[in-house]
């Protein structure tokens, strides 16, 4: 997976007109993470989420998934659409962090997983996430007068340690988001 995920970063580099090596030092003594995910079937799916809407906020997601399905990404319009399974292939997701450096240039995606009423499922996903001390901005190469940086700079460990934290509280206010760092233009 991450043999996979250098390779990702590398392309995405590359379109960006960057070079390709360009994002591989924030890597060095990364925070990336598997999760095994199981979901039991459910009777009633209308009245459970297997996981609620959220974007990833990490730089980037390897996704293997079994063949149930119940993955669903949001549409600009604010529909949901599901994601069909494709045997022997993973889905991408574009991480927060990679939204960030790329000054929107590449967005990451909201999604959320639904339960199935008859069979369980299983996904297994590769959170592929810089170090700790990398501060987390868009790309010098990608601003200028014409497209101004869109984010303020923050700390990635920061960043993840505090919406981990808050992650399982129930709180009266929103987790923190990539958004807290857009700049108003």
């Amino acid at each position: 997976m991450e043999k996979l995920s250098y390779k990702l970063l590398e392309l995405i580099a590359l379109s960006l007109g960057l070079p390709a090596e360009r994002f591989s030092d924030y890597f060095e003594n990364d925070t990336s993470f598997v999760r095994l995910n199981h979901y039991p079937p459910c009777p009633s799916p209308e009245l459970a989420l297997g996981v609620g809407r959220h974007k990833d906020s990490g730089a980037l997601t390897v996704l293997s998934q079994d063949d149930v399905g119940g993955l669903e990404v949001r549409r600009k319009d604010g529909e949901w659409t599901k994601v069909k399974p494709i045997p022997d292939s993973y889905i991408i997701n574009v991480g927060d962090i990679i939204q960030v450096w790329s000054n929107d240039r590449y967005k990451s995606i909201e999604h959320r997983v639904k339960v199935n009423s008859e069979r369980e499922r299983f996904s297994i996903p590769f959170f592929f996430n810089p170090a700790h001390h990398v501060m987390v901005k868009p790309m010098e190469e990608l601003i200028d007068e014409q497209s101004p940086a869109k984010y303020r700079e923050y700390n990635w460990g920061k960043f993840f340690k505090t919406r981990k934290l808050s992650d399982f509280k129930k709180l009266d206010v929103e987790n923190i988001q990539i958004h807290h760092f857009k700049i108003s233009n």
